[in-house]
């Protein structure tokens, strides 16, 4: 989720204005997630989990080596539907993924600390300044989580999660993220904090879908996340500028995002701890309790 907050930092360096979410740009959004997710489940089909199964042979098996040798493997996405660009009117589509491998984890280790959503603000501080587990329920959760960046102004946005989980057997997982609501927030920090309206705000952040991919193999875990935002767009005029910072700034947050999630799961890992951890926390009960919640959803 948090890659959208390199965003929210390269157009926070646009003149402050009002932007309204308009409905043509709302539905150009779905039109875009719709064929994102046709694409995942094409690549799933024809056997490629991870985005570095895209690649030609030769590439692929260099990146991997990379990953195993603890190098972040970031890119750029765009979609296209029928082999067309699809236009988003008034708004901007922030298409990122990226994958780390961790040496010596498993699946339930990695879901232990994606699925604590209580400590998110500690974990991925400071981009999270607040997160709250709402809701759970088997593989799905109802999240809210408060997201800032500081650059030339502080962002702060209010955002609403609904998340589901999959297991794949007992080497793969994966989980869908979908903002159900985003809120800008004004004065963040003083007395007089509050939200703005939603959808009429400065436009920094007015949707957001997320998507993590886990595969365990190679004595470890790879992990990916894939995130697809929208914002407002850029003014012609002022492009020069700001485009720059969408390309790098995103890349700086993606690889902060999965380096914190490893050093979280590699914290947790009690292969790395001095002392023995109870059954409910050990590698053991982990295990336990993802086999027990594989047939609450399909691998199809």
């Amino acid at each position: 989720m948090l890659v959208v907050a390199g965003v929210i930092t390269a157009l926070a360096a646009l003149p402050a204005q009002a932007a309204r979410l308009k409905p043509e740009t709302v539905a150009a959004f779905d039109r875009y997630i719709g064929a994102t997710e046709q694409r995942m489940a094409d690549d799933l089909q024809e056997g490629r989990f991870l985005i570095v199964d895209r690649l030609p042979e030769t590439a692929r098996q260099e990146t991997y080596a990379r990953l195993r040798q603890g190098q972040i493997h970031i890119q750029r996405l765009h979609t296209q539907q029928d082999g067309k660009t699809i236009q988003v009117p008034d708004g901007l589509i922030h298409h990122w993924v990226g994958a780390a491998f961790i040496p010596g984890a498993s699946v339930p280790q990695i879901l232990a600390v994606l699925e604590d959503y209580d400590n998110h603000k500690n974990v991925y501080k400071p981009d999270v300044r607040q997160s709250k587990l709402l809701e759970h329920s088997g593989n799905q959760f109802k999240v809210f989580l408060q997201l800032q960046r500081k650059s030339l102004v502080t962002a702060v946005v209010d955002a609403n999660f609904d998340v589901q989980y999959t297991l794949l057997g007992t080497t793969r997982a994966m989980s869908k993220s979908y903002s159900t609501r985003i809120a800008e927030v004004a004065n963040p920090g003083k007395p007089d904090e509050h939200e703005l309206p939603v959808g009429n705000d400065h436009g920094y952040l007015w949707r957001l879908c997320s998507y993590w991919r886990i595969e365990e193999q190679d004595g470890g875990a790879y992990i990916q996340v894939e995130s697809v935002g929208l914002s407002r767009s850029v003014p012609w005029f002022l492009a020069w500028m700001v485009n720059p910072l969408l390309e790098s700034i995103p890349r700086g947050v993606l690889s902060d995002l999965l380096v914190a999630t490893r050093r979280a799961v590699t914290n947790n890992n009690p292969r790395n701890s001095g002392g023995a951890l109870p059954p409910s926390e050990s590698g053991e009960g982990l295990h336990l309790r993802f086999l027990s919640r594989l047939p609450l959803q399909s691998s199809s």
